[in-house]
């Protein structure tokens, strides 16, 4: 009977093994979870105050974009770049939003054969568009983040026949 309690013991402390878990190292877990974010999507897109009461995610996008776009036009609207080039109805504009609210505005030139000066166009750009409401950062996982958009902007209306 003692052989057969000792050889129960015995069996009792190596079964306890058995139930340990293998528990991940916190690089894996790191590693793990930044392979499962999407770094390529924000969970809140930038926005503006007007834009705020709106609930649905792609609705406030939308909105977001329709009100930069205004404002970039109606800034643009009152200076010389239809003048200077006729040809040039819409112009796509980089803009950045950094995590501090601040605005970064960029052109981004067709690369067909009409050469635009684009240092001129950009000096434009950079003295009217200036003065704008403030705008709420992009959010990721709770953080203001960087985001970047290209929106079209248009110079004139295209003359209807």
């Amino acid at each position: 009977m003692k052989n057969f309690f000792l050889f129960l013991v015995i069996i009792f402390f190596n079964s306890c093994q058995y139930f340990e878990k293998q528990v991940p190292s916190e690089k894996e877990l790191l590693q793990k979870e930044l392979k499962s974010i999407n770094w390529k999507e924000v969970d809140e897109y930038p926005s503006v105050e007007d834009c705020e009461k709106i609930s649905d995610k792609i609705q406030r996008q939308q909105c977001f974009f329709e009100i930069m776009s205004q404002l970039i036009q109606e800034k643009l609207d009152i200076d010389t770049l239809s003048i200077l080039y006729p040809e040039l109805d819409t112009i796509e504009v980089k803009v950045t939003v950094f995590p501090n609210s601040t605005l970064e505005f960029e052109p981004q030139f067709p690369k067909d054969s009409v050469t635009y000066d684009t240092i001129k166009i950009d000096s434009i750009l950079r003295a009217r568009l200036i003065d704008f409401p403030k705008v709420n950062p992009a959010i990721k996982r709770g953080i203001p983040v960087k985001s970047q958009f290209i929106l079209p902007v248009i110079l004139k209306e295209k003359e209807q026949k």
